[in-house]
């Protein structure tokens, strides 16, 4: 698997003087949480300080996209809905191959469209570059492992946000996860390892879930071997929570058979799942328009939302 080559050829092509660095901050009015009280569990030595990249000769959809990486100290940023709340929530994992986190293109975006549909919004800054995971190399479709730190800092996120779901005005009973890429593989091990504590209580938060709810993996990488099969470490089981998977049969970075394994484990384990694959529209696209009909997706997520009671339907 040769992940993220599109993604990271794009973003972590930072040496050239046009690319500009500095800190990410949230939008006004957002504040970063910090996942950890202290310092994060099995702490790693990064390669630099953590910054974010804007490369202003890379586009997608139009836009830049912004890269942060050599994340040590992990967080959280909440957008809560401006008007109607329906009590739901999306905890949500940015890709960019466990090297880098495409913060807006699958981050903060997805917040802005989610936060008019009145769903509490949680972007997770994680730590990267991840280990065990090295985009240098072709080795990670082999004898695949759970990505501590990376899955610590989503266990720990879905414990945080059901610890204060009263103060965000969350259902406790209604938050799930989305990522992209390599977020969607965080989807996938949250949605099958939450009975496994990757890491020790720290506080009175860790005594609640860490299973979502509802899950939505977009282009997901990881979940299939180079023979095709599941992914050993992603132990699919009829407890698994619904889930939605979307890709393009032309996405030649993670490849369609992601989406088409992790389906089939689903449905042979009886889970509620939706699977839309569509024709054309690559890899890393987000929520940016595009001419491919897949940039309709959100208003087809909205739909199975509303089809397993997370969110109203049209006309309630």
């Amino acid at each position: 698997m040769k992940l993220c080559v599109v993604v990271l050829g794009l973003l972590l092509a930072c040496g050239a003087a046009s690319v500009q660095a500095s800190v990410w901050q949230p939008s006004a009015g957002h504040t970063q949480i910090p996942l950890w009280p202290g310092k994060a569990p099995n702490l790693q030595a990064v390669p630099g300080p953590e910054r974010a990249d804007t490369n202003p000769t890379s586009l997608i959809g139009g836009k830049t996209v912004t890269a942060i990486r050599n994340v040590s100290q992990p967080t959280m940023t909440v957008y809560s809905p401006a008007g109607r709340n329906t009590g739901a929530a999306v905890v949500v994992f940015p890709g960019g191959g466990f090297e880098i986190l495409a913060i807006d293109l699958e981050g903060t975006e997805v917040c802005d469209w989610l936060t008019a549909k009145g769903v509490t919004c949680i972007v997770v800054k994680y730590r990267v570059p991840g280990a065990p995971y090295d985009w240098h190399c072709d080795c990670r479709p082999r004898n695949l492992k759970p990505s501590v730190p990376s899955l610590q800092d989503a266990q720990r996120a879905l414990r945080l946000v059901r610890s204060r779901a009263r103060q965000w005005h969350v259902d406790p009973h209604k938050i799930g996860v989305l990522g992209f890429s390599a977020g969607g593989f965080l989807v996938a091990e949250t949605s099958t390892l939450y009975k496994h504590r990757f890491y020790e209580p720290v506080d009175e938060a860790d005594k609640e879930s860490a299973r979502p709810d509802f899950a939505l993996a977009i282009y997901p990488g990881h979940l299939a071997t180079d023979s095709n099969t599941m992914n050993g470490d992603i132990p699919v089981t009829g407890d698994t929570p619904p889930t939605f998977i979307l890709q393009a049969e032309d996405d030649h970075v993670d490849g369609v058979h992601q989406a088409q394994v992790y389906y089939e484990a689903l449905k042979k384990a009886d889970v509620p799942t939706e699977m839309h694959l569509y024709a054309h529209g690559g890899h890393a696209f987000g929520l940016r328009p595009t001419s491919n009909p897949i940039t309709h997706w959100p208003s087809l997520a909205e739909t199975w939302l509303g089809t397993i009671g997370m969110i109203p339907t049209d006309g309630e």
